[in-house]
């Protein structure tokens, strides 16, 4: 079906939007992040590999529990187009149940968790750690809604004040010697943060309103989406379950760290994007060419961006650990290449989900997540038979089989040959430009300190990427200038 002038147009309008949107959903991303990685760095250097894998026990559980925290509401929420303030309230009562349930769940389950990882010490943790759900749940309605109006600009002021609170508590603490409960205090006192900021950017008062034709309505969407996030979280932490059960803390704590860099630079990059996208494909659900060339413009810039990240940390693992982390935690070296390649495979077309629930259906998103939950829990006990490493292999064998599934059925839904794709991950040349210009610098400075070695690398890669992008994507990065407001074309 060909494209008409006007949805060429409603293509440009919403595209517009979202990328100024995405501007600031950057900005508080790289600021948010950039603070819980120099955190993470500093405390890496002061704190044993222990106290993380201890940590990582504790919030475990947490994660666990956290599948049924929003109980698909928010989803719902962004998705509906009447009633919303009826529906808003009614979402901000059921979370604030939902909430103190699970703080009371945490609480009796805590020792049972800390015998079956034969850690005493994460019985306490845990504990205090369920309070996040309380002080969350009294803010995620208003994260809901400003992500539903688009209005990224007014989420960064409680990101980025979640960041830097939780950073000065926990570095202060452990400072002052309080080792593992730095870590734990500072998340709780950036949760309180975050909810309290929320409050004060997001001038919306909730009532204490509970209707029943509305909750079900909300609930009929949600399902879906909870069943997939549900889904996500057990597979998602899998890999922790097991390893904190055949290994120890430590080992939990060096896998952790190593999974760490992906996740904050890649997959959490996936994720507040998709707090962009959903909202702005929710607005032309209807649309369906309008839709198809609004995903495929998705595939290039997301693969734009994640590319020369994933090429990078394989390639300059080496020195990032050395340099970042410390000598103490060498051992995630294997376990970072082999994850920074599983996040890049994962990025691919990774936000079809979003046109689902925009089109209200979620439950495709479930029919999907069911055989691939089934393929990465089996991958995942292979792999741990063997090593942390054998851990991060099975995830990126995984990653593998989900992709080929993922792709087949957004290519049949949404009408794309695999030519159509295939023109939209041009960048991967860029990767492979900026992989023979890092190996060189990696190669030609390896007697030298792994500071100076890492800035080389990462000189040298930039200049090969972005040089290589410049000649193949020109267009694609002048029309993303255009769009953030500079108007002159570079010529």
């Amino acid at each position: 079906m060909p494209v008409t002038e006007q949805q060429n147009q409603n293509f440009t309008d919403i595209t517009k939007k979202t990328t100024r949107s995405m501007g600031w959903i950057y900005l508080s991303f790289g600021l948010s992040k950039g603070l819980n990685l120099i955190t993470i760095s500093i405390l890496a250097h002061m704190l044993p590999p222990e106290d993380f894998g201890i940590v990582a026990l504790a919030t475990l559980a947490i994660d666990y529990l956290s599948i049924l925290n929003d109980l698909g509401l928010g989803a719902a929420l962004i998705q509906r187009q009447k009633n919303v303030e009826e529906a808003a309230n009614t979402t901000f009562t059921l979370n604030i149940i939902a909430g103190c349930v699970l703080t009371i769940i945490t609480f009796v389950i805590a020792p049972f968790v800390s015998s079956f990882f034969r850690t005493p010490i994460v019985a306490p943790i845990l504990r205090w750690l369920g309070l996040t759900f309380l002080f969350g749940a009294m803010g995620s309605t208003h994260n809901v809604r400003l992500q539903r109006e688009m209005n990224f600009r007014q989420r960064t002021i409680p990101e980025i004040g979640n960041s830097l609170i939780k950073a000065i508590i926990s570095i202060s603490l452990a400072l002052m010697g309080f080792g593992v409960w730095a870590l734990v205090i500072g998340q709780l006192v950036g949760v309180l943060a975050l909810t309290l900021l929320l409050w004060i950017v997001y001038p919306w008062r909730p009532h204490l309103s509970l209707e029943p034709h509305l909750a079900k309505e909300l609930f009929k969407y949600g399902i879906s989406v909870m069943g997939v996030n549900a889904i996500a979280g057990l597979q998602d932490n899998f890999d922790y379950l097991l390893i904190g059960r055949f290994y120890n803390a430590s080992a939990l704590g060096i896998y952790t760290l190593a999974y760490r860099l992906p996740q904050l630079l890649v997959i959490n990059l996936l994720w507040i994007m998709t707090a962009v996208l959903f909202p702005a494909f929710a607005s032309i659900q209807d649309q369906v060419n309008t839709l198809k060339m609004g995903f495929l413009t998705v595939v290039r810039y997301v693969e734009l961006i994640v590319i020369p990240i994933c090429f990078g940390m394989f390639i300059a693992a080496d020195p990032i650990i050395r340099t970042v982390f410390g000598e103490q935690w060498l051992g995630a070296i294997p376990i970072l290449r082999i994850l920074s390649i599983y996040a890049l495979i994962i990025s691919i077309g990774f936000h079809v989900g979003d046109i689902y629930k925009a089109i209200g259906r979620p439950d495709i998103l479930l029919k999907i997540a069911i055989p691939v939950f089934l393929i990465r829990i089996i991958a995942l006990w292979i792999g741990v038979q063997f090593s942390l490493t054998g851990v991060a292999i099975a995830h990126l064998v995984a990653g593998l089989i989900e992709l080929a599934i993922r792709l087949s059925i957004a290519l049949t839904i949404l009408k794309i040959t695999v030519f159509e794709l295939l023109k939209e991950l041009k960048a991967f040349i860029g990767g492979g430009i900026l992989s023979l210009f890092a190996l060189l610098a990696l190669t030609l400075t390896e007697q030298y300190q792994p500071l100076t070695q890492l800035i080389t690398v990462i000189f040298a890669g930039a200049i090969g990427y972005l040089l290589t992008i410049w000649v193949i994507e020109r267009n694609t990065l002048v029309d993303v200038l255009q769009l953030v407001g500079i108007k002159q074309r570079i010529k």
